[in-house]
Formats: structure tokens, C-alpha cells, sequence
């Protein structure tokens, strides 16, 4: 039988954060990309609540969450998730982040690491001074209304290769939309962290279990972001790490194969030796 999965908001001096929570267990924070909310993980969280306490935040700025007074580092997004913890009066916690959520979860890691129990990052990109460059050049564009409409399909046609089905692309664009005519406060957070986010990686002592979709990781290439074949910096940054590869995984793998993400998750939080 699938756990519920409830909502919630927490109070903070910048606004109110959604977050999603159920299960029974050791628990267990999992952080989405941008522009995505928690809904990334709809799928997951059923799965993973058979056996921990799973929580799924929608970052300040995305989703249901409101949208903060100023621009937010990474460090602030780090220091929303202790707030989240104290909250639920978490001492301990075990974090699975993708994306910019792997970004936040290394922060976390590396600033508060008594916090953290074990780490699983998902596609964390290398962007390096190119990458970094177009980041902040998505921010300069951001995602503007437009008076005719338009702006409505091009989100829709924006993930056509990959997104395998209408419904899922509509969720996509539902958490699109709520982020149009404000800052994309996280791309402008990654590009601005990115450059020191190896030395942070090295501070990592946790065990860690680092995730890769690639066809997510060749779609980042073919965008002129980061280079696939230099995914393997996390691994050489990160002392206590393993790596684990989806074929086929996607940028939309989280909920495209989480029969498949959950196992392989389950079984590095279940081993004592991991």
C-alpha cells in the first residue's frame, strides 16, 4: 500500500516553503532542479516512504514556495534546509538532490556536515567559465510573458525530445509557469557557484552515491554547458563516493524510472558499509 504523502508549509523571514512529507523511518530530504519543484519527485516518494521518512521541499522561489525579497545563493538555499530540519526537529538526515538540488545538497554537506547522514547526487554538471558564462546568460533571458501568448508553446515544445509523455510535460510546465516573470533565482545561484563547487565537493566526508542519466548528461553537452566526459570530477572529488549510470536516463529521470532510481538509492542507504 503507497504511503500518504501530505504538505506542508515552513515559516521563514523570507517567505513560506512548501514541503512534502510521509513515511515512517530514518528520513531522508530530497531537493529538485530548477525550474521543477517538488513534484519532481511525485513518483519517488511513494517508493522511498515504504522504508524512510521522505521529505521534498520546493525551493524558495519555485513551485509553491514564495518567491524570496532578494537573490538567493547557494548558501541560502543550504540554510532554508537546516531551517526545514529544525522544523521537523531532524538532527541527522540523509539527502538526495538533482540538479541545482545536488548543488544545494553539497553545500549542506559541506557547511553543515554533522547534519548529514549520507549524499546522493544527481548530475551534478561541471560547467566550468563556459558553462558559467551561458548559466548567467539563461538568467539575463529568463522567462518572460509575452503579450501574445507565445511564450506558453515554446515551454511546451522546450523538452519535446526527451519528456516521453504529455501529462509529465504538462507538470513541467505547470512549475515553468509559476517562475515566469520573476528572476530565475537559481540559475543565477549555480552560475555564481560553480566555479568553487569542486573545492566544496572535496569537504564532503559522508559516504556518497553519485547518480547519472546519460542522455541528461549528453543533452547538457549538446547545449554547449558541460562535457560528459568530465562528469567523473565529482567521483575524484569526493573521497567516500561510488558512482551508479542510467543508460537511458534523462533529465526527466527522476520520474521516468524511479522504480530504478529507488532501488539503487534504497540499497546505498540500507548498506552499513556504503
Amino acid at each position: 500500500m503507497k504511503k500518504q504523502i501530505k504538505r506542508a508549509f515552513l515559516d521563514t523571514e523570507d517567505g513560506q516553503i512548501l514541503y512534502r512529507i510521509g513515511g515512517d523511518g530514518e528520513p531522508l530530504l530530497l531537493l529538485h532542479m530548477n525550474p521543477r519543484s517538488s513534484d519532481e519527485y511525485r513518483e519517488l516518494m511513494p517508493i522511498l516512504a515504504q522504508q524512510r521518512r521522505v521529505i521534498a521541499m520546493d525551493l524558495i522561489g519555485f513551485g509553491d514556495s514564495d518567491k524570496p525579497p532578494r537573490m538567493y545563493t547557494i548558501a541560502d538555499y543550504a540554510k532554508t534546509v537546516i531551517a526545514l530540519l529544525k522544523e521537523l526537529d531532524i538532527d541527522k538526515i540523509s539527502i538526495l538532490g538533482n540538479h541545482t538540488g545536488a548543488f544545494v545538497a553539497t553545500e549542506v554537506a559541506a557547511a553543515y556536515p554533522d547534519r548529514v547522514e549520507k549524499l546522493i547526487l544527481g548530475n551534478v554538471a561541471g560547467f566550468g567559465e563556459e558553462g558559467k558564462a551561458k548559466l548567467l546568460e539563461l538568467f539575463d533571458i529568463g522567462f518572460k510573458i509575452k503579450e501574445d501568448g507565445s511564450h506558453l508553446m515554446q515551454r511546451w515544445l522546450a523538452r519535446s525530445r526527451y519528456v516521453g509523455s504529455a501529462k509529465l510535460n504538462h507538470r513541467w510546465v505547470l512549475d515553468d509557469l509559476k517562475c515566469f516573470d520573476h528572476p530565475l533565482y537559481a540559475v543565477w545561484a549555480v552560475g555564481n557557484y560553480c566555479l568553487e563547487a569542486e573545492a566544496r565537493l572535496g569537504m564532503i566526508k559522508c559516504p556518497t552515491l553519485i547518480l547519472w542519466g546519460l542522455d541528461d548528461v549528453q543533452e547538457f553537452e549538446r547545449l554547449g554547458l558541460a562535457k560528459a566526459e568530465n562528469r567523473h570530477f565529482v567521483a575524484k572529488a569526493i573521497a567516500n563516493s561510488q558512482e551508479v549510470e542510467f543508460a537511458e536516463g534523462t533529465i526527466c529521470m527522476m520520474n521516468q524510472i524511479p522504480e530504478e532510481v529507488s532501488k539503487v538509492v534504497i540499497e546505498f542507504l540500507n548498506n552499513p558499509s556504503k
